[in-house]
């Protein structure tokens, strides 16, 4: 019998694979019950009948497409109704390699409503209760190109950085009411988001390509070590730092009565 302590219910969105996947197994195994949400019901109940067996903890898994609105809403009405939730995952998200002339606009727009909205939608099902509970955590996979947007397809980029910027305001909202906040920000990781997104991993240098299971062991550690923004490949956690001192730096000067002298206004 497990004697690891039971951290209440973690709500895990694109569990099937990947990222998600390892996340499921990282959080059972750190004394959480599971709610695993995908549009995979296959692949979610043999993750899930795994995860029981080895861990102990009760997975329950929920089919679902969060470009669906009905089956969003199922997933809301989970997030606000379950007060053992103490932790959502927002992992679902797709991406695109193509330059944006080259791309399909119906698809770039089914990325926004994704990776945008459906976050942002689950996330706001989440938080009211996160508050009233006064604890609460959300993880939320970002990618390196929300501060690198000229890496790949830029709606891709604009998308992601959204999450970064949705999830460090809401850290600043939160934090006072004992809701932590993370934003992931992986790198090229080793899973099936690139054959979907038209660039097979095996295209890319070995060197970039992490596995989604140090990835996810990185990103746990730097939630562990009260990161808000954990970056798994950057090697020195100084270059974000001076990064985020320099834009809070200049946040204060980016309103003005007078347009700046270089403009010759006035």
């Amino acid at each position: 019998m497990s004697t690891i302590e039971h951290k209440g219910t973690a709500l895990i969105t694109g569990a099937s694979s990947g990222i998600g996947a390892v996340y499921a197994d990282r959080l059972a195994k750190r004394g959480y019950d599971l709610i695993l949400v995908a549009r995979n019901q296959a692949r979610l109940q043999a993750l899930a009948a795994r995860l029981e067996s080895e861990t102990g903890r009760s997975v329950r898994t929920l089919a679902a497409d969060l470009n669906d609105k009905a089956d969003l809403a199922r997933v809301e009405a989970v997030l606000k109704s379950d007060a053992s939730i103490s932790l959502l995952v927002n992992n679902a998200g797709v991406g695109a390699t193509a330059p944006l002339l080259a791309s399909d606009i119906d698809k770039m727009d089914e990325m926004i409503a994704l990776n945008v909205g459906a976050l942002t939608r689950l996330t706001y099902a989440a938080a009211p209760g996160f508050v009233a509970r006064g604890a609460g955590t959300f993880i939320n996979i970002a990618s390196i190109v929300a501060i690198s947007p000229e890496t790949l397809n830029g709606v891709y980029g604009g998308s992601k950085a959204y999450v970064l910027a949705f999830s460090q305001s809401l850290q600043h909202e939160l934090a006072g009411k004992g809701v932590r906040v993370q934003a992931v920000l992986p790198g090229a990781t080793a899973t099936e988001f690139w054959d979907i997104a038209g660039l097979p991993v095996n295209n890319l240098p070995e060197a970039w390509v992490m596995t989604a299971e140090n990835m996810v062991d990185a990103a746990l550690a730097g939630l562990d070590l009260g990161e808000i923004v954990t970056i798994p490949a950057l090697p020195e956690q100084a270059e974000w730092d001076a990064f985020e001192t320099a834009r809070r730096a200049m946040s204060g000067r980016l309103s003005n009565a007078t347009p700046a002298a270089r403009y010759n206004v006035g």
